[in-house]
């Protein structure tokens, strides 16, 4: 959620009132990422990972691939590994991966794989807030670990935790494809 938003719904003062404190320095985001990484240049995250979560993020400084990253009609991919507080069984993955309904709203049908007796993969093609966690909560599961290995074609692979890597011009053409 955007701070803006926050102090709007707390009360605290209004949506323009907060852009106007930021601006003035009178408000920080702490331990951003952004912030983080000290980059020379104007960048941003394409999507989001709540603060419970670690993983792969884009960053980006160009408005138009990030907006056709986001897209939800374009069906992008991003995978998930996904541990959770107790064993599952096929009943839970079939659950999940037919679409869970979260509120008014059935999620769209994901892949899942199993990789052990409380972990597994998870594919999305949809970009729900905590969209995991409450499916998983909705089918009798708490998420003790959840982390993004994979947007479209891009992968964690080795990437140690904290560190970046540009990404290669291939890369960069493939993304807008």
């Amino acid at each position: 959620m955007r701070i803006n938003k926050l102090f709007s719904n707390k009360g605290i003062c209004s949506r323009k009132q907060t852009n106007v404190w930021i601006e003035a320095g009178r408000i920080q985001v702490k331990n951003n990422i952004i912030e983080y990484m000290a980059y020379p240049e104007f960048i941003f995250p394409v999507g989001r990972l709540d603060k419970d979560s670690q993983g792969l993020i884009l960053m980006t400084n160009d408005g138009d691939l990030a907006n056709q990253i986001l897209d939800a009609d374009s069906m992008h991919e991003k995978e998930y590994l996904v541990t959770v507080h107790q064993p599952y069984d096929e009943t839970f993955l079939k659950k999940m991966a037919s679409g869970v309904a979260i509120g008014t709203v059935v999620t769209r049908p994901c892949k899942l794989t199993p990789v052990s007796k409380d972990t597994f993969k998870i594919v999305l093609t949809q970009g729900m807030n905590r969209q995991i966690r409450k499916m998983c909560l909705t089918c009798g599961y708490k998420v003790t670990r959840l982390e993004r290995i994979r947007i479209l074609f891009l992968e964690i692979e080795n990437l140690p935790y904290g560190k970046w890597r540009h990404l290669t011009g291939e890369e960069v053409t493939a993304l807008k494809l």
